[in-house]
C-alpha cells in the first residue's frame, strides 16, 4: 500500500546536514518527496511510497543516527500524490 506522511522536525536541525541524512535514507528505502528547511527552524519531511518503509524512515528521524539535535518530530498522513524521486530544497 502507499502511504504519503508529512513530518515536521524541530530541534537543532538546519544547518547541520539533516536534509541530506533524510533524503540518503528516503534514496535507500526507494522513497520519493522532498526535505526542505522551513523560516522557523524547522525541517519538512515528505515521505511517499511504501507504507512499511514510510514507517521506518520516519522512526528514523529521531534516531541515533540523525545529525543535529532533534526534538519532537510531528506527522501526519495525507493522499498519495504519486511522487517518483526525492529531493532536498
Amino acid at each position: 500500500m502507499t502511504r504519503r506522511a508529512v513530518a515536521l522536525v524541530s530541534g537543532d536541525v538546519q544547518g547541520v546536514g539533516y536534509r541530506w541524512f533524510v533524503r540518503g535514507l528516503a534514496q535507500a528505502a526507494g522513497l520519493a518527496g522532498r526535505a526542505r528547511n522551513l523560516p522557523d527552524g524547522r525541517v519538512e519531511v515528505v515521505l511517499e511510497g511504501d507504507d512499511d518503509a514510510v514507517a521506518d524512515v520516519l522512526a528514523a528521524l529521531d534516531g541515533p543516527r540523525a545529525p543535529g539535535s532533534v526534538t519532537a518530530v510531528d506527522s501526519r498522513d495525507e493522499p498519495a500524490r504519486g511522487g517518483s524521486a526525492f529531493t532536498t530544497e
